[in-house]
């Protein structure tokens, strides 16, 4: 009697689901499913398999130069660099290959703004005073721009805005539908001292990271409190991202369909 069979497991082409991850439903569905994350940050990539999702890398093209000036409210920067992020490489992929293509495309931008608006900061105004504007702190040019940049936000706040933007397949023209959600967090910097600020800029961490600094290298020991989402600070909300998917699950039809 043969015990063995010979048929083999047939696995799935796509699995993006690691074996350590919760078995719960936005997890699960992605189970089988082309996930493609339009980013080749590390720390993006890290946070996501933290959590059970490793996604395959397939960076971007994009140029990010959206002019700051054309959004009313600057807390749509980050979600429109992301959309665009997330369309290039779904359409990339589509036309790369039509029968392999991706079930959910993700794409995220993060910036770093000065001064909050009086709500966020809790600081005081009279009622008839303009909260001043805030400013977009990208990635640093320079040594330079980055000493400047940590001068700003030494012993202020600044907000981190991360704008997350899911590109799916849709029966109806074009093909695809973008969703999008943004995640804002606090970060509330110490009174440091110059010569810190200069190590720092010295050691070279801050030179890619928008704002000039990581919260989870280096960067920590300027920092005093976060108030909000620690990771989205990093580079990706995940907790907000993975409540977004069981959204869709149930709101959009065609989100993830057999």
């Amino acid at each position: 009697m043969n015990f063995f069979s010979s048929k083999k497991v047939e696995l799935p082409k796509h699995n993006p689901v690691l074996e350590h991850a919760l078995k719960i439903p936005s997890l699960q569905k992605l189970v089988g499913k082309r996930v493609i994350l339009a980013s080749n940050s590390p720390r993006r990539r890290e946070i996501l398999q933290t959590f059970g999702l490793s996604p395959e890398i397939v960076p971007s093209t994009f140029e990010e130069t959206l002019p700051f000036g054309g959004f009313q409210d600057v807390h749509e920067y980050p979600v429109a660099t992301a959309t665009h992020k997330a369309v290039e490489v779904y359409e990339r992929l589509v036309n790369e290959n039509p029968d392999d293509a991706p079930d959910l495309v993700i794409a995220a931008d993060t910036v770093v703004l000065t001064h909050p608006p009086p709500g966020l900061s809790g600081a005081p105004r009279f009622a008839d005073e303009m909260p001043p504007p805030q400013d977009i702190l990208e990635k640093p040019i320079d040594k330079d721009d980055n000493m400047r940049m940590l001068l700003d936000l030494n012993g202020g706040i600044c907000e981190v805005v991360t704008g997350v933007s899911l590109a799916f397949p849709v029966l109806e023209a074009p093909g695809y539908k973008v969703k999008s959600i943004e995640e804002r967090t606090l970060v509330y910097f110490a009174q440091n001292e110059n010569s810190l600020l200069e190590a720092y800029v010295a050691s070279g961490e801050g030179k890619d990271r928008a704002g000039g600094f990581a919260i989870q290298g280096l960067g920590g020991m300027l920092v005093s409190k976060v108030d909000g989402d620690y990771n989205n600070v990093v580079g990706f909300p995940a907790a907000s991202f993975f409540k977004f998917l069981d959204l869709l699950f149930e709101e959009e039809v065609d989100f993830l369909a057999d």
